[in-house]
């Protein structure tokens, strides 16, 4: 095993049971644990930065519990993997509720689906389901995952970096739209590994043995 812990991050808003369950599936040798405070945070090898809800809310919890900087720092630092609102909030902004400052790891914007499905019918918001993830890098990450892999999504709103360089995988809904994003020890994706069956945990297996 390439590392000793593990730190799920825990603001109060997102199911932490399926992302655990999937990391000690994926890493039984390594300690697990749920991190809701810095010093936990600053104490793991690597992050999982797991998420649901809305962003202003997400940030808000984020900031009560004094996680904004230990993010920051660990995104520079060490190993993380962001889910879902755990990779929108790593941008600068998000155009959810109204415009919501957020973490500003990644020079960028959250936007709205509509901008993509509003001239599509048949695609409706959320994108909910099963879709194809086509691999713009030959990270390490996407280690013995085939290109066009299906993944699972549940979102509204999708990252928008500002560049292209950071993105790793895209997706089409029906326009395309970044949904992998990479930066040095980060690596944040739109879908659910957690939820996407075997190619999702061999996503989260390769995560657990990767070293930057």
């Amino acid at each position: 095993m390439a590392m000793a812990s593990v730190a799920i991050i825990d603001y109060g808003m997102s199911n932490l049971h399926s992302v655990q369950n999937a990391l000690r599936l994926c890493a039984p040798r390594a300690q697990i644990d749920i991190a809701d405070d810095p010093q936990s945070l600053r104490a793991a090898d690597r992050l999982v930065f797991p998420g649901q809800g809305a962003a202003s809310d997400c940030m808000r919890a984020i900031c009560a519990q004094d996680l904004d900087e230990p993010l920051k720092e660990a995104a520079r630092n060490k190993p993380m993997l962001g889910i879902c609102m755990g990779l929108q909030v790593l941008l600068e902004h998000s155009d959810e509720n109204g415009g919501t400052d957020c973490l500003g790891i990644i020079a960028g914007e959250v936007r709205h689906l509509s901008e993509q499905a509003e001239a599509a019918p048949g695609h409706k918001i959320p994108h909910l389901g099963w879709n194809r993830v086509h691999q713009e890098t030959n990270h390490p990450l996407w280690r013995d995952i085939p290109d066009q892999t299906h993944f699972y999504f549940v979102h509204s709103y999708y990252a928008q970096p500002q560049e292209h360089s950071f993105v790793a995988g895209s997706c089409c809904y029906p326009k395309e739209f970044p949904c992998a994003l990479a930066y040095e020890g980060l690596f944040a994706v739109q879908f659910h590994p957690e939820k996407s069956g075997r190619q999702g945990l061999q996503l989260i297996r390769n995560f657990i043995n990767w070293e930057p």
